[in-house]
This record gives structure tokens, sequence and C-alpha cells, in this order.
């Protein structure tokens, strides 16, 4: 809004000031030489002063929007230039059939919008779009971009600690994929799947950190906090499935062309990160850092080990715990401290699990209870009931073998909690 206020008023002024110096009278000499150059008789303009004015006005607006939106200075030469050449040829190309109307009016607007165009750019209002637009273009979705540029915060991001969560998604069979497929292919159903992952996560509100072959990071409420009734944890959980639902959906293409699958696991974790513009002057961009993105690094791989397709941290899930349905995983315990960290299963959207599955998970969730209390005959029992036929489960089949191992006194950590363990440590 603030740049299409000032586009109006510069280019309202140049092109008064272009239009009066019109009707002064001062062109006139000039046009007379047009005349006796080409040999074509300029129309006049007596009793429609003001279409021209208009005319002069629109040229001078338009000069001015587009070119505090273009980000680089080729581009606004290379506009410059072309549109000042059709102006030219366009009056020449009139003048065949009587209709030429001096261009050199329009070229004085044009030149005259273009520099007042570039003295804003130098101003701290005008340089905001063009900067932010460089920092997040494609990376945020327009109306946030927007929101950020019509707002008051410093666009320098030096660094603040931020509350946020970090969605992490993480492709489980690269390796087979790779092994299995030719380069191209292997480059193409792995740019199929970024392409879809980053378009709709940063189309629903997130912020696109990193999008590479070995993985997808997306932040939520950062670098804008969340607004509506969501907070970030309930947005990223709720993004991730959602982005599930359509990733089995491009799996099914995947399948017909390929005949592979892309196996994606998803950790989320919330907290406070560290937000800023990091690098150099070759390469930077707003990223962010911490433990809290660590641990969702590793929530994202530790998918694998407890079969789950999502995971969050204990944050999260006390964020979106109203919103969603969760169940939990495991629960690990930081070396040389008490405090502990629950991670647990994101499974669906709030009263969206079926009966079945919802008693699975109830009597899964009793089975957590009864084993962290070493009531092993009742935490088998749980589990056991939990268990949906011809459906596997990898967390419940985990549970049992520690039931084992402590029934057999063997105290030793599985390799998933060593994994996780580590990142906490």
């Amino acid at each position: 809004m603030k740049n299409f206020k000032a586009a109006l008023l510069l280019g309202i002024f140049s092109g008064a000031v272009v239009w009066m110096v019109v009707l002064a009278g001062y062109f006139q000499p000039l046009d007379f030489v047009w005349e006796k150059i080409f040999h074509f008789p300029l129309m006049k303009w007596e009793g429609n002063e003001w279409i021209q004015g208009v005319m002069l006005i629109f040229i001078s607006w338009l000069t001015v929007w587009v070119n505090i939106h273009l980000l680089f200075r080729r581009e606004r030469i290379i506009l410059f230039f072309f549109t000042a050449l059709l102006f030219f040829t366009g009056s020449l190309v009139l003048g065949l059939y009587h209709l030429s109307i001096s261009p050199l009016p329009a070229i004085a607007a044009l030149v005259l919008s273009y520099f007042f165009s570039l003295g804003f750019l130098k101003t701290a209002v005008g340089s905001r779009y063009p900067r932010l637009q460089f920092l997040f273009e494609g990376r945020l979705n327009h109306s946030s971009l927007q929101q950020l540029v019509n707002g008051e915060s410093a666009i320098e991001f030096l660094g603040e600690r931020k509350e946020g969560s970090l969605l992490v998604c993480s492709l489980n069979n690269n390796a087979e994929l790779m092994e299995l497929l030719k380069p191209e292919d292997y480059v193409a159903i792995t740019n199929l799947y970024l392409q879809t992952a980053s378009d709709f996560l940063v189309e629903v509100g997130g912020y696109l950190e990193e999008c590479s072959g070995e993985s997808l990071r997306v932040v939520f409420g950062a670098p804008l906090r969340t607004g509506g009734p969501w907070n970030h944890g309930v947005k990223a959980v709720r993004a991730a499935y959602d982005l599930m639902l359509r990733l089995d959906e491009l799996n099914y293409q995947c399948d017909l062309r390929w005949q592979q699958r892309l196996d994606v696991r998803i950790g989320i974790n919330s907290g406070e990160m560290v937000v800023g513009k990091f690098g150099g002057s070759r390469l930077n961009h707003y990223s962010v850092a911490g433990p809290v993105v660590e641990f969702a690094e590793y929530l994202s791989a530790a998918c694998r080990h407890y079969g789950c397709r999502m995971l969050v941290g204990p944050v999260t899930y006390a964020m979106a715990e109203t919103a969603i349905e969760f169940r939990p995983i495991d629960l690990l315990q930081r070396k040389g401290l008490r405090r502990r960290v629950e991670l647990y299963e994101a499974l669906a959207p709030k009263q969206a699990l079926s009966a079945e599955r919802e008693r699975s998970r109830n009597l899964f969730w009793r089975g957590v209870i009864f084993f962290r209390e070493q009531e092993w005959e009742k935490a088998v029992e749980a589990f056991t009931a939990a268990r949906i036929l011809g459906i596997p489960d990898k967390a419940l089949d985990l549970y049992l073998e520690r039931i084992d191992r402590a029934r057999r006194n063997v105290d030793e950590l599985s390799p998933e909690q060593v994994i996780l363990t580590e990142a906490l440590n």
C-alpha cells in the first residue's frame, strides 16, 4: 500500500510537470523539428489537452510502479530503453496512417518518472520492498510478503529470539531410490516431491527455510507471527497432515511413472529459536538456529525407527493437543538432569479418527502408562488389545520388545532412544 501511494504521488507529480511544460509550449520547437525530419504532421491537442495530461500521468505512474518492483538495475535500464524505443517507433508507425503523435512528451515523462523512481528506491521506504522481495521471494506466499513490506519492523534481520515451529521433511528411502533409479529419474522424482511439498507449505503460510535433496525445512511463526485462530504449533502439524494426504496422491503418480514410492517422514518441534539473516556477501538468507532446530531434524530422522510418519516434540504437543489427535511414543531423559522429553505421534485432526483407530489409540496410551508404572502384564494386555489386525505398528512392537527386555532384566536403551537421547545432550 505504501508503494502504491508513493508510485501514485510520484506519477502524478512527474506527469503533471511534463504536462505543464507541454502547455507552456516548450515542446513546440522540438515538434517542429520532428515534422521536418520525418515529414509526418503531428496531431494537435486543441480542446483535448486533458487527455494528453491523463496519458502522461498514466505513463509516469506505470513507470514508477514497475521500476520499484523490479529487483535488478539491468532490468530497469532495459525496460527504460525498450519503452522509449516503443514510443519512438510507435509514433512513426502511426504517422504512416496520418495519426502521428509526438513521442517527445511521453519520453520526457518516462525519463522524469524513471529518475524519480530511482530516487525513491534510495529511501528507507522505497528500498524496503526490493530488499524483502530479494530475501523472501518464493519462500513466503504473496500475502505474507506484503505484510512484511507494509509493516514497520526492521528488515536488517540482525538476529533475535523468536517463538516458532520448525517442520522438517526427510525422504526416508533416499538411498534406495538413488540405487534403483537412473540419476535423471532420481532427480525428477525428488524434484516432484520437493515442488509439491514446498509449494503447498508456503501457500498455507510457512517460510521455506531450506529446500534441497537432503531435506525440506519450513518455519511457522517467523519471520511473521502466526495470526488467526491457530497458533504456529497447530498450523505446522495441520499443514504436515494435509501434506501427507497430498503426498499419498503423488505416490500414485510416482508408482505409475517409475514404479517407486516416496517414503516421507516429518518431524516438528516448537520453541524459542534464534532467527536472522545468515551468510556472507555472496550468499545469505533468513534462517533459524538453535536446539529446537536440531531436535526437529532428529525427530524427522527418528520417524523411521519408531515406524511413524510424523513425530512432534512436547511443546508442539502442548500447543496442538486441542486440535490434533496424538499418541505418546517415547519418553527420553536428558543425561544428568531430571528433565524428560516426551515424543508424540500426530495421527489426525481432532475427532477425525475412526472408532476403531480411536479405540486402538486409547488402549495404546493405557499400555504406555502401565509400561512406565512397570506393570508389565497390564501393559502387554493393553498393547495386545490395541493392535489392529492387518496393520503393522512398529511403535507397539517396540514397547513389547522393551517389556520383554525388562522382564529379563536387560537394562539398555533401544537404538531409537540412543539417537534421540544424544540429540538432547
